[in-house]
């Protein structure tokens, strides 16, 4: 019996070494991080940025299209481990509101690997330019960038590949690293397919239709004019470098890229009997920098963050528009008629040419006191994009869009914060020429971190 007794708890008795990793009470480690926001437009209403009102994914908390009132955004639930002595592990949770539960990250890296070699594979955000890989906890301000959530998306480049980085052997610190990700981020990857579940219609055969009006029923899915283009689609690259500056002082500069193989759009109109299309590929480009002072103040009175990044994209698409022809005699019921339509610019070629930037500063005005200043611009040297109104080829040149951000954040703790913040946003109309439209808005955030949580990088 003692020996049985032995058998079953040997993994779990100190003496023991056999199960002792993943599975103790220690490892993995457990961090719930609960993040709630507060905002109140009190002046002006400003829509997306001329230039970038499509093709964009709302939502998700992230800031952008947050409503006015009480919110609860993330709430992040993190899994960090240490597998063995060959991998780390980390996964993430988060419910976004109260009721979307979404699979932010799950990826592993190697540690044992020579030569300053890395692999991490899974689900993971891009190491592509500076605050991409970060959530939104570690942001300085409540709100991502204009340009990383309009140019990659809400959630930035965040897909499923591998990567594999290199710490090269150098006096100073210089990473260089390339993914091989599946492709889907809906700003630089945006992929459809063959075939989707978006709204179509079918003709209503029931006895009571007089035949004079053809009936509108959802289909589930829609034949398309795309082709299936099988996975990875997107690559990237980055470098970053650290210069010695020191102690007190410490830097960053990085410069990173992309090529999406496959760009795949539809806009849906008139109650899904129009579908406009483009298909093509994608490349993006940029560079990020960032300095950081230790003043050696209490409680980080003194300290002082810069920070910026610069983006530019190219979209090179054909275009094309389709009609659901639902008043055929005969109607495909897996995916309904769809026609194509003639105009100017329908199956001409044209690029989304578009960039933007951003530069924040950050001070610590008092013990556990930080404010911090952001200006950012979108459409800076080149906004081209699609506009629906040109009746030549499709493509105009539109203005560009700011925004500029004040907050203050008050640090009771490691583990906690609450933050002010008023932003001043002058975008862009989305009718070229148009008047410009303008918005002030308040936020009030708290961010409460609950267990351990590891150090962030820098």
């Amino acid at each position: 019996m003692l020996e049985e007794e032995g058998g079953m708890l040997g993994g779990l008795l100190p003496g023991s070494s056999e199960r002792i990793g993943a599975g103790t009470a220690f490892n993995p480690s457990l961090s719930v991080i609960l993040d709630g926001v507060y905002k109140n437009t009190f002046s002006g209403d400003a829509h997306d940025p001329g230039g970038f009102e499509g093709g964009h994914d709302h939502g998700h908390g992230h800031g952008h299209g947050m409503g006015d009132g009480f919110q609860l955004r993330e709430t992040e639930f993190a899994f960090e481990a240490s597998v063995d002595p060959y991998f780390d592990a980390f996964a993430m949770l988060v419910i976004e509101g109260t009721d979307r539960v979404d699979l932010e990250e799950a990826y592993f890296t190697t540690t044992s690997l020579p030569g300053g070699l890395q692999i991490k594979g899974g689900r993971f955000l891009s190491d592509i330019g500076y605050i991409n890989s970060q959530h939104p906890h570690e942001w300085d301000f409540v709100d991502r960038p204009l340009v990383s959530e309009h140019l990659f998306g809400n959630h930035g480049i965040q897909e499923t590949g591998v990567q594999l980085n290199w710490l090269l052997p150098t006096r100073t610190y210089l990473k260089t690293g390339v993914e091989v990700l599946q492709g889907s981020t809906s700003g630089i990857a945006a992929y459809e397919g063959e075939s989707s579940t978006r709204p179509g219609w079918i003709e209503d055969t029931s006895e009571d239709q007089d035949g004079s009006q053809p009936g509108r029923f959802r289909t589930e899915e829609l034949h398309l004019p795309f082709d299936d283009a099988s996975g990875p689609r997107l690559f990237t690259g980055f470098l970053k470098w650290g210069p010695d500056l020191g102690y007190d002082h410490a830097a960053q500069f990085g410069i990173s890229g992309g090529y999406a193989r496959s760009f795949q759009r539809m806009e849906g109109h008139s109650e899904g009997l129009r579908i406009d299309t483009w298909d093509g590929d994608a490349w993006f480009a940029g560079f990020d920098a960032v300095y950081k002072y230790d003043a050696g103040g209490y409680l980080g009175q003194g300290d002082l963050v810069l920070q910026g990044e610069y983006f530019y994209r190219n979209i090179d698409v054909d275009y094309e528009y389709f009609n659901n022809d639902f008043a055929r005699e005969e109607v495909d019921p897996d995916g309904g008629q769809w026609q194509r339509g003639t105009a100017s610019a329908d199956g001409t070629s044209g690029r989304f040419q578009q960039d933007g930037a951003y530069l924040q500063a950050v001070y610590g005005i008092a013990p556990r006191w930080r404010t911090g200043a952001r200006a950012e611009a979108l459409g800076i040297a080149k906004n081209q994009a699609w506009d629906g109104r040109n009746n030549g080829n499709g493509y105009d040149d539109f203005d560009t869009s700011f925004r500029y951000s004040l907050n203050a954040t008050f640090y009771p703790s490691h583990f906690s914060f609450f933050r002010g913040q008023v932003n001043y946003s002058d975008f862009a109309s989305e009718d070229p020429g148009g008047d410009r439209h303008d918005e002030w808005s308040f936020m009030l955030q708290y961010n409460l971190s609950l267990g351990a949580h590891g150090a962030h990088p820098f």
